[in-house]
Formats: structure tokens, sequence, C-alpha cells
């Protein structure tokens, strides 16, 4: 049986892209990047009930029924709402999610 090497389960850990710039009078340098953020949008339709809307709000981010009625009331007044910001898989999860709801989503990058 062999021992434990824990270099081993360091390079099992998931690590970030990372950018070297090299500096003839500093050496190397390295800098991590953050991972782009993305909003999920909501769109206003003349359709959907706003009742229906607060509703969907409420189930799938989890909003107190206070929020939830804040962001509907900026989708039908505004025409838009941003109802959740986050990594892009679990923004695209979301938008979908609420396109099975029959609601007009999209996403969004975030500028920086």
């Amino acid at each position: 049986m062999t021992s434990w090497n824990p270099n081993f389960a360091a390079a099992l850990e998931p690590r970030l892209e990372t950018k070297t710039d090299t500096d003839t009078e500093t050496g190397t340098s390295t800098r991590t990047e953050r991972a782009r953020l993305w909003n999920v949008v909501v769109l206003n339709d003349p359709i959907t009930l706003m009742s229906y809307v607060t509703m969907v709000f409420m189930k799938l981010f989890g909003y107190p029924k206070a929020r939830a009625e804040e962001l509907m009331l900026e989708v039908h007044h505004k025409g838009r709402s941003i109802v959740w910001t986050g990594e892009r898989e679990r923004a695209e999860l979301y938008v979908q999610q609420l396109h099975s709801y029959h609601l007009l989503a999209k996403l969004e990058g975030v500028d920086r």
C-alpha cells in the first residue's frame, strides 16, 4: 500500500483559469480571471396575469411575496426586470425554467 501524497489531492482540485504576464524587470506574475456574471431578464407580455408572474418568482427563485411582487411590477411598468444574476450555467437553467412557465425571459452578460 502506498502512503498518502498531499500533492495528489491538490492536483484533483478544480483550478481557475489564469493568465500569466511576463515583465523583464519584475519577473512573472499570475493573475486570476473572474468568471463573467449573467443576468436573467424577464420581459413583459400583455397576456400573463401579474399574480401568476409573482407566483413563478416565488416558486422558482424562492423570493418572499413582497420581493416577487416588486420584480413583477418592474416587469409590468418598465417592460423588463433583472430577476437573478450569477454564473452562466445556472442563469441558462433559470431562463429555460421561466420559458417552461410560459414567461418571456433572456440572458444578458453583465458588463464590469
